[in-house]
Parts: structure tokens; sequence; C-alpha cells
């Protein structure tokens, strides 16, 4: 399905993408159905609270340094703005520049406001957002209760186009419309396509860097940067880290590239198509075959294949002897992962690099396609490659049933991404676990390194796990943790 920004909203990933939020099986067998598409896609008797697609949508914005948020909706909506305000603390204390003209408000619906409408109130809110804090940009967030009784967020825009002089961009993600809160990645970027980034004047030598943190983690910041500068290329970091001014300029960039490929397929799609940035569809820059993969195919569009070449052959040279020594300590350890579908697939490539016994992989949900109709490149390289097949599931975070499958798998080692409360059922059950927070964590050679020792030493340092496990009560009793899988599920 093409991307059309003259659409005022992006359509689901249900419908856009053909993604679901519940399977089991194996990852074998899921690709001899032909992905989602094909796979016998269940249902849930039962499902606990998720994420909000709204809460991606916002967290995604609210990282934009110079950009403000009004919150269409319930004063309890607006919670997501303390996660993201500790977010932008972390990311402004490692050396970016302080956060200027920006703000986070809300309209603050009431009972009355979902029977008469509240759309002057909003208009006042988004006049007196501008008025205090001088953003250079003002995205309008629609939320469920905004969403049900119809507020037309583009009216308010064209109404108010003349009386503030920046854009406003109306941003449809109310959490109602989907089970998959990956859609407000897209929410959040079809507003910033369709209302901030301008048409390219002249082009510069930057690459657009699709990520979520930015590079800026003490550890990777520095390998990240090095690399950049082999090929001889400036990046600019989106969206966490980026200024208006660097939004609109996106499409003057040679490139655009990314670390995962559920928050890219949208916009990195999108700027290609809409505004000709070439898309590096590739591997995650994790794990030596994805680096490689990663920085080759970027090399190639930069024609700067020849010195990247020799800079990963000297990079090898160093590290990958001692990743060879780990990775035999770590050789048949039992491994079980959780993470978002395209991290999950990419994860389980590098356990499979060191040798590991890949026990059972669960992805947050799947994407059966990306917007250019291919399928992931993590999940393609995983069907096509792994010797193994292993246990797969999509679970869109239901920890009873979480749990039940972690407790029978009983691996060496839990690996986890978000949200990062999950390796705590690991460790209340005795299980080491290792949360990948950064999403550099595996990046290169110097990375991968890291990432090894870690999990060896998580693996063979248990006495912290134990000692937890010997001291909390689950909420499961042992009935439970012997039901099969087919105890979460209804027949279609």
């Amino acid at each position: 399905m093409g991307i059309n920004l003259k659409n005022s909203e992006v359509p689901i990933r249900e419908n856009r993408l053909g993604s679901i939020v519940a399977y089991s099986g194996s990852i074998k067998e899921f690709g001899k159905q032909g992905g989602c598409s094909g796979c016998d896609e269940k249902k849930r008797c039962f499902s606990q609270s998720s994420a909000c697609n709204n809460g991606c949508a916002i967290g995604q914005l609210f990282s934009i340094y110079d950009a403000a948020i009004v919150e269409h909706s319930p004063a309890g909506c607006a919670s997501i703005a303390m996660a993201s305000y500790l977010n932008d603390l972390l990311v402004t204390a490692l050396g970016k520049k302080p956060r200027e003209n920006s703000g986070f408000t809300c309209s603050d619906m009431g009972e009355s406001d979902t029977v008469f409408g509240a759309i002057d109130n909003l208009k006042d809110v988004i006049i007196e957002t501008y008025n205090r804090y001088k953003p250079k940009a003002i995205f309008v967030a629609s939320s469920c209760v905004s969403g049900v009784i119809g507020e037309d967020l583009e009216s308010i825009v064209e109404d108010l186009k003349d009386i503030i002089p920046v854009p406003i961009a109306p941003v449809h993600c109310e959490g109602f419309k989907t089970q998959i809160w990956a859609s407000g990645f897209d929410a959040a970027f079809h507003a910033i396509l369709k209302y901030i980034v301008k048409p390219a004047e002249k082009k510069t030598n930057k690459v657009n860097v699709l990520n979520f943190a930015g590079g800026t983690s003490w550890n990777s910041r520095a390998d990240v940067l090095r690399l950049f500068k082999v090929m001889d290329v400036e990046p600019t970091f989106i969206l966490n880290s980026a200024t208006v001014e660097e939004l609109q300029h996106l499409s003057e960039a040679r490139a655009t590239i990314s670390t995962c490929g559920a928050l890219s397929t949208y916009f990195g799609n999108g700027l290609e198509q809409e505004f000709g940035v070439p898309f590096v569809r590739s591997l995650q820059p994790h794990g030596v075959i994805g680096y490689e993969d990663w920085a080759l195919k970027l090399a190639k569009i930069l024609d700067k294949e020849k010195e990247v070449t020799e800079f990963l052959a000297e990079e090898k040279k160093i590290y990958q002897p001692q990743i060879d020594e780990f990775a035999k300590k770590l050789k048949g350890k039992r491994a079980m992962i959780a993470m978002g579908p395209s991290y999950s697939h990419n994860y389980a490539r590098i356990l499979e690099e060191f040798g590991m016994q890949i026990e059972h992989v669960t992805s947050w949900h799947m994407d059966d396609k990306y917007d250019d109709g291919s399928m992931p490149d993590a999940l393609k390289y995983i069907i096509e490659n792994s010797k193994q097949d292993y246990k797969f599931s999509v679970n869109e975070l239901q920890n009873y049933e979480f749990v039940n499958i972690l407790k029978r798998v009983n691996p060496d080692i839990f690996v986890t991404r978000h949200p990062a409360g999950m390796i705590v059922w690991s460790m209340k059950l005795g299980i080491p676990a290792y949360n990948v927070r950064d999403e550099y964590t595996a990046f290169g050679y110097k990375g991968t390194l890291r990432f090894v020792k870690a999990l060896y030493y998580t693996i063979t340092n248990r006495s912290f796990t134990d000692s937890i496990s010997k001291h909390v009560k689950m909420p499961y009793n042992e009935w439970w943790y012997q039901q099969p899988a087919e105890t979460f599920f209804v027949d279609n």
C-alpha cells in the first residue's frame, strides 16, 4: 500500500501491514505459512491491559527539542508526559543541548466536553501553548475520548494557521483504533511528513538515522560516530535529539537508515516515496552479521564501499577473537527472547552467532510486511538461515500468558528490551535476565563484545537472581504454569 500524505491519518497496522498480536507455533512453521497473512492467527479469550499507540506517538514527538505537544484528552492520558520527560532528562544529561521552546499541555477534557465538544477550549489551549513556550511547531494529539466524539483537528489547524506562525500538525493516535501500539509511530511520522518536512532545495552530506535514543548512550555514541566518519557523512539522529529545523530538511539527506524496522517502515519509505531520499533496507546493526550488512548497504549508496570494507576488516581483526572467546563459553546455553518484532528476531540471530540454543522467541506484535511490501529483514533472515526451529509466539504484553511460557521454558537466560519491567518476572522465577535497554547495546564488533561478555557474566553470577526468587511469592499457582499454549486462545 503506497503512502498517501493527502490523507489526514495513516491506516493502522492491522489494515495496512496485516499485523497480528496473537500467535503460537514455531518460527519455521510461521515461515512456511507465509508469515502473518497465511498463519493460523489466534484470538485470545482474555486480555489484560497493554500499551497504547497514543503513548508511542507522544513518546516520539516529545523527544523533538523545540516542539510542543497539545494532548486533546482527559488529564489521565497526559500522564505519558512523565515518562517522556524522564527519558529526555537522560538524553540531555548525556551531552545534548538543553531543551528550549518545548512544552506539553493537555485540554483536560471533562464529562461535558464529551457531550458538547471541546473545540473552543482546544483552540485556547493551543494559543496559550504557543504564547507560553514559543515552540517551532505544535503537534495536536487525539485521544480515545476526542476520537470517539469526532473532534475535527484539521479544521482547528485551518482556523489557527493565520494566528500562530509555526506549523500545527494533527496526530491521529486514538488508542481504541488499534491493538498495536507501534501504529503510534506511524501516526507521529505521518504528521511530520505531512506538515513539517519540506521539499529539498539542495542535497547535504547528511544521513537520516531513525532510532529511539539518538545514539546517546555512554558506551556506543563514539562507535556510531566513528563509522559515519569513515563514510564522510554527518548523521542526523531522529527523532530523539532532533530540532524542527532538522526535520524540515530531512528531504535533503543522501540516505535514511534505521536501527529498528518496526519503527522506521513508514517514515523511511515515506521519505523515499515523497522526497526521493533512498531508504537503506538491511538487517539492524547489531551482532557481527547485522552490523556488516547495515554498514555495507549504506556504504554502497554513499559510494564508500572500499573505505568501509577496510574499516570493518580492521575492526573485526581486533574484536572477533575476543567475541569468539566468550561465545565458546556460551555455546549450548539455552535462551528465551521477548522484544518488539524487529529486535526479537534480530537478537535471536545474535545469540545464534554465539552458538546459543534459542528455546523460545516472543514478539510483542508481528508485521506481515513493511510499507514497501517486503518481508521484515530480521524475520526473513531467520527463516532462511536459522538452523533452529525454535518456538515462536506473538504476545502483546499479556503477563499471565508470558509468565506461563517463561516458567515452562526455564532458560539459562532471558533477554528482553522493553518494557524494562519484564525482567522482574524472570528474576522472580529464578531465571537470570538481561535488559537490552540501549538500542546500540550490540552495535558493531565492539558492542557485540560488550554484549557477549554481559550475557556470560549474567548467566554465571546468579546470586542476586537466586536471592530474589527465594523471597518472592508469585501471583500464579503451579496449576497455571502447567497449562498448554492453547489455553490462551479460542478458535477463530
